[in-house]
């Protein structure tokens, strides 16, 4: 496929960018439909704190038992081929510390696999309706990508995680990078994982790269998702009422004759309801 080429590097990392665990489940079920090998890995004596993401104790099929160091890691698809679009990952902790080298040895290990383009996944929590799709911003700072795969330039200014350094070091090694992120509705942090995030990010992985990605379980798990919440939402007034204000701003935004005065009188009235912003302070889209 144009702009990414049918080589691309899927990143998602624990932490910070992974509201719901939204991204990280999305890779973990790219790796889980396909059949990788371990391309590349930094040592973690080099970027990780160890008491802030610490070593496991693990016991193997024979009984023994050892520990299990964290690791960020490139994996390489090994049923690929010439003529489709071929899905590499990599996975791991956001790293502590080191960030530039850190990107450094992963663009130069993306180099090494001849990577045509990368796409970052994140999910972050924001002020939306678990009953609606969860909407997810495609964004790059490449303008042939955003031009080709119809994309849109963040204009985020403040804190970012590695997946925007790793994305800069990319574009400057000549690797075109796009953004994928998922808004998780912020109320339902005791429900996670959240898979129709994780859901909505695969259908956008699926459709701006062209390859095929099985879904498993995850429709089903999706609709088990939203009917959790709409179980625990009928037990209390406040978070009800709530939830249909949001309702009501997403569908004004979305509706197709909505004009641009209706959707800003609409958007200052749900600020004097919540009295702040409509997203966080990490939203890559403001």
């Amino acid at each position: 496929m144009q702009g990414l080429g049918n080589r691309v590097l899927v990143i998602a990392f624990d932490g910070w960018n992974d509201a719901g665990e939204a991204a990280t489940a999305a890779a973990t079920q790219v790796q889980a439909a396909g059949h990788f090998e371990r391309a590349f890995a930094v040592d973690p004596e080099l970027y990780f704190d160890y008491q802030y993401t610490r070593p496991q104790m693990k016991t193997d099929a024979d009984g023994a038992r050892h520990l299990v160091w964290p690791e960020a890691t490139l994996w390489r698809p090994q049923d690929r081929a010439d003529d489709v679009t071929s899905l590499w990952l990599l996975t791991g902790p956001e790293p502590a510390r080191a960030w530039q080298a850190f990107a450094s040895e992963f663009v130069d290990a993306a180099l090494g696999e001849d990577i045509t383009g990368i796409v970052a996944l994140g999910s972050m929590m924001s002020d939306v309706p678990h009953t609606r799709p969860i909407s997810v911003f495609a964004g790059s700072e490449n303008d042939d990508l955003r031009t080709l795969l119809n994309l849109e330039r963040s204009t985020y200014e403040g804190p970012v995680g590695i997946l925007s350094v790793i994305a800069q070091a990319a574009e400057q090694a000549g690797i075109p990078t796009a953004a994928l992120w998922a808004s998780v509705p912020h109320y339902v942090a005791g429900h996670t994982p959240s898979p129709k995030a994780t859901l909505a990010l695969l259908d956008k992985l699926e459709e701006i790269t062209g390859a095929k990605i099985a879904r498993g379980e995850l429709p089903a798990d999706a609709l088990a998702w939203e009917a959790s919440i709409d179980a625990a939402a009928a037990d209390d007034e406040e978070m009800t009422e709530y939830i249909r204000q949001l309702e009501t701003t997403r569908d004004t935004w979305d509706s197709p004759e909505a004009s641009g005065d209706a959707i800003a009188q609409e958007f200052e009235k749900y600020l004097r309801r919540r009295g702040d912003g409509p997203r966080g302070k990490d939203d890559p889209r403001r």
